[in-house]
């Protein structure tokens, strides 16, 4: 005969629920804050539409990551994969015979595929034709990146100051390369150099990316006059598509040749540009663009999300990351905007300097802030054009800047 209260406690002991209550001194808890966590990102990705294509999918990574008896993905295993002590350094085939469903999906962000073929998509949707048209918004993106460098120094510094709450070179690095305003570069680079603070930084970055329109007004406020919000541009010369066809072969030539570190994110990107531009790959072009960028959007964001476990990120460094972040985020808008001034004065007034805070790679949600700023100073300006300049130089210049990165500590 069927004993149903022992059927009962049966399930239970096998439940999530079980393993929660009887480890929450020793953990659980975590597992209780991080659902928890998981639920605001949820709620700031549908109600308040905060980069909701990503967010949506890291926050419910992070959900399922922290549902206990799950087993959908393995900290210790990725752990060990990091320990060279360990037999199993570097070892995938570990990971495929006793890993989850996420750590199966996490193998693309560890390998680098699934950032590289976001740059993809990237390059398939952008129009370097404003940068082409007035080439010297390429020192706007490069000034941006001022953000980059300096947090990085900082977080060094913060460890030399407080080694409790301070980062190591490989960490700043990842921690500085939230100020370039790029998720997938983000991405990108702290899965090589910090993979265990990838949960943090990743959120850090698309947190402040949605977060543009708030961060930028003031600050572009602050370091420009209004007279000088007020300057009206020039409309810029029409690119040929010549030009158009031969910018991303020299562009992947010369910068994959002089950091060769940055060739899978500088040759995808311009390889997906190269497909829309060539005229003669539409249906290629078109794939990248939805079905591809769609398909490996919902397996980053979940897997990103899923290294959300409670024990990485509930620390004080992770709040740490998210001040160093913001900082890093303020000073690219205003090495951007510092370039602009200069330019502006420089040119005798004939550059707006507020698409100098487009230079931040954020797509184009930077150049539109930098065109409703000066609509507002003067309604019959017209800035956005201008500004996507400085945008698209912004995501060289980040892809440049995560190379070097990482040409300084190894890959």
């Amino acid at each position: 005969m069927i004993n149903i209260g022992e059927v009962l406690l049966n399930l239970w002991n096998s439940s999530g629920f079980a393993a929660i209550g009887a480890g929450f001194l020793t953990g659980g808890w975590q597992n209780l804050v991080m659902l928890a966590i998981a639920c605001v990102l949820l709620y700031l990705a549908i109600v308040k539409k905060f980069e909701p294509l990503l967010l949506t999918g890291i926050a419910f990574g992070c959900l399922l990551s922290n549902l206990p008896m799950g087993g959908l993905y393995h900290q210790e295993l990725w752990t060990n994969f990091m320990d060279e002590a360990s037999e199993f350094y570097h070892s995938y085939g570990e990971i495929m015979r006793h890993g989850g469903l996420l750590d199966i999906f996490y193998i693309g962000v560890k390998t680098s595929l699934y950032p590289c073929l976001i740059f993809m998509g990237v390059g398939a949707m952008t129009d370097f034709g404003p940068l082409l048209s007035n080439p010297k918004s390429l020192l706007l993106g490069a000034a941006a990146q001022m953000g980059v460098f300096a947090d990085f120094f900082g977080a060094v510094l913060l460890n030399l100051v407080s080694p409790a709450v301070g980062f190591t070179g490989p960490e700043a690095a990842s921690i500085g390369i939230i100020g370039g305003a790029d998720g997938p570069t983000a991405i990108f680079l702290t899965s090589h150099l910090a993979p265990h603070l990838l949960g943090a930084i990743a959120v850090a970055a698309y947190s402040y990316m949605a977060l543009i329109p708030l961060i930028q007004p003031p600050i572009m406020n602050l370091m420009t006059t209004p007279e000088q919000r007020k300057i009206k541009m020039v409309q810029t010369r029409q690119v040929s598509k010549t030009e158009k066809i031969i910018f991303p072969i020299l562009v992947t030539m010369f910068v994959a040749l002089l950091l060769p570190d940055t060739a899978p994110l500088i040759g995808c990107l311009m390889m997906g540009n190269l497909l829309k531009e060539t005229g003669v790959t539409d249906r290629l072009s078109d794939t990248v663009q939805n079905a591809l960028m769609n398909i490996v959007t919902i397996l980053l964001s979940t897997s990103v999300g899923a290294t959300m476990v409670g024990s990485n990120f509930l620390t004080v460094r992770t709040l740490s990351i998210v001040v160093l972040g913001v900082v890093a985020f303020g000073l690219s808008t205003a090495g951007g905007l510092l370039g602009g001034v200069i330019m502006c004065r420089a040119t005798g007034n004939k550059v707006n300097p507020l698409i100098g805070s487009a230079g931040v790679s954020a797509v184009p949600m930077a150049a539109r802030v930098s065109n409703t700023v000066g609509q507002k100073n003067n309604p019959s300006n017209f800035l956005l054009m201008h500004a996507m300049g400085p945008n698209v130089a912004g995501v060289i210049g980040s892809a440049i800047a995560a190379g070097g990165l990482i040409s300084l500590y190894g890959w």
